[in-house]
């Protein structure tokens, strides 16, 4: 029994689909999911009888405009591992100096009347009862600024 290019297409398209859904639930990176999808709409074509030329050029193109356009909708969707916490309300914040912060080294702010440890980018040393602004959140510490 001799294989034809049309029965050919239709294993490769159907390999293809499980491929790429295999490696999709493996990775979850929503990148193999859009030729999966591709080849099903080439497969259905193989099926059908359309020209080998055009499934090639309709899982191409299909596959570039879901990269392009919904896959950047849907890692914004599914986006899980970001937690969002209410310390970020801190960001811009002026903060008062509990124990001194020298460069390099971990001090200690008082903001909300909470105490968070501390440090700076700075060469200077920020004393105790100074006021400091909140740059950003760094695992358990604050990044701050002299004003």
């Amino acid at each position: 029994m001799t294989l034809d290019m049309a029965n050919f297409f239709i294993l490769i398209w159907f390999g293809l689909i499980l491929f790429a859904a295999i490696i999709e639930i493996l990775t979850m990176d929503l990148t193999s999911v859009w030729f999966a999808i591709s080849a099903v709409i080439a497969f259905i074509l193989a099926l059908v009888g359309i020209a080998i030329e055009i499934q090639i050029a309709v899982f191409i193109i299909i596959s570039i405009i879901l990269i392009v356009s919904v896959r950047p909708l849907a890692k914004r969707y599914f986006r899980t591992n970001i937690i969002g916490t209410n310390a970020d309300r801190l960001i811009g914040q002026t903060a008062t100096v509990t124990k001194e912060i020298r460069p390099g080294e971990r001090g200690e702010v008082k903001v909300d009347g909470k105490y968070w440890s501390a440090i700076h980018s700075g060469s200077d040393i920020i004393e105790t009862n100074e006021k400091v602004e909140i740059l950003a959140i760094e695992g358990n510490k604050l990044i701050v600024v002299k004003l």
